[in-house]
């Protein structure tokens, strides 16, 4: 059976790159001032094939049916295409001489559903760009190019969560991550514990207005206080009073604490512990950070009600999904249960 590429292109790929999406299980925002975050590789993600052409650069998305020419000295187009040209335009800048190319895009990840796939189509474009032309480079190197297209090419000011999560985290594993110093370990899951990632049905609807806002208000508290949001403690941000900088900066402290309560519970297989950590940060962000919505509320409180440990928001928020934690051995019948209360939900991954 040919190959998406060899189909496309009439030649069989040179390289074969597969890039998870991810879903935070905890550690929502805090990657704003650098801190913890404790993210997991989906199963689901995207394919890149590639092969060296003979003069044009082209890329064939099967999610879109599009085949586009691309030129490595364009600029940001507002297109899909962006997110590959900003990576190779990035890899270029590092020294790596890149020849014209063809790549073939295959997807099995939700466009929009907060599981970072513009992430992982950047890191597998540079992985099967680097794999065309027999180059070596770190996982943490690749992330930290993927990061650059997006905030410099693409013009999304996004922290390194998810390019570090994609790059340098392994099936099976949550990846305990520091966003300042990009130090980090590959936790194991238990075999009995599921993370469910399920839509609420309501489309991500969060404008840069509303981010941008949450970005200014912690640094506001920063300036208030002198100090990193890494760097203080609850009662610190108590002084702040009843104000929105307050409350932005109560879910920042609060939400490291909850991270580090998160990373000793899996470590010692202790789920209550862990799914109280992600209930608190769901209170967190739908009361401190204002980033929740009733829809999901509403699939939070059924996965409960319906027997996960936890659950909460995952991603920005104002839409888009949930994570909980399941016993392995429940997940059909919890899921008919929170499919029952919440019919206009659907599976990301189970």
């Amino acid at each position: 059976m040919s190959s998406l590429h060899e189909t496309i292109f009439g030649s069989k790929p040179d390289a074969s790159c597969f890039a998870p999406g991810r879903v935070n299980l905890i550690g929502e925002y805090t990657d704003l001032v650098g801190g913890s975050v404790l993210p997991m590789p989906l199963t689901k993600g995207i394919t890149v094939e590639a092969a060296k052409a003979s003069s044009i650069t082209m890329v064939h998305s099967s999610l879109r049916g599009e085949t586009e020419v691309i030129d490595l000295s364009d600029e940001a187009k507002g297109q899909w295409t962006d997110y590959v040209v900003g990576p190779l335009q990035m890899l270029a800048a590092t020294g790596v001489d890149l020849p014209p190319m063809s790549f073939s895009i295959e997807s099995n990840l939700p466009p929009g559903a907060g599981v970072s796939s513009s992430a992982a189509l950047e890191v597998a474009v540079i992985r099967a760009a680097l794999a065309v032309v027999d180059v070596s480079m770190a996982d943490e190197r690749i992330a930290r190019l993927a990061q650059r297209a997006e905030n410099e090419f693409c013009g999304v000011q996004c922290g390194i969560m998810d390019q570090m999560a994609i790059a340098a985290g392994t099936p099976g594993n949550a990846l305990a991550l520091n966003c300042d110093t990009l130090i980090f370990k590959n936790i194991p899951i238990p075999d009995d514990w599921t993370f469910a990632v399920i839509h609420c049905g309501q489309e991500r609807q969060l404008s840069d207005g509303a981010y941008n806002e949450r970005r200014e208000a912690v640094r506001a508290a920063e300036a208030e206080l002198g100090a990193s949001l890494k760097k203080v403690t609850l009662d610190d941000v108590a002084s702040l009073g009843a104000t929105i900088v307050g409350a932005r900066a109560r879910h920042i402290v609060g939400e490291h604490v909850r991270v580090a309560a998160a990373v000793t519970a899996i470590e010692h297989m202790d789920r209550n512990a862990f799914g109280m950590a992600m209930n608190e940060s769901h209170a967190s962000l739908a009361a401190d950070f204002e980033v929740s919505t009733p829809e999901l509320d509403a699939l939070v409180t059924a996965a409960r009600d319906a027997g996960a440990y936890g659950a909460r928001l995952t991603g920005a928020g104002f839409g888009g999904c949930i994570v909980t934690l399941l016993d392995s051995d429940d997940v059909g019948r919890w899921a008919k249960e929170v499919s029952a209360k919440c019919p206009q939900s659907w599976a990301v991954q189970l």
